[in-house]
């Protein structure tokens, strides 16, 4: 799987605010919602999980 120059601003993003990053990759649904908790819960994790679904 090749890298995108969106994929690269994406984790940028991610690094950022996590749910930016899951936002520009799969838009508003379940994906953002757990990644907003989880970035609640601890920033890490919700580093993790936007990590996981622009990978994904």
């Amino acid at each position: 799987m090749a890298l995108t120059c969106s994929d690269i601003f994406k984790f940028i993003f991610a690094v950022i605010l996590p749910p930016l990053g899951v936002l520009l990759e799969r838009g508003v649904g379940a994906d953002l919602l757990i990644n907003i908790l989880l970035t609640i819960l601890g920033f890490i994790p919700g580093i993790i999980h936007a990590f996981y679904i622009i990978l994904k």
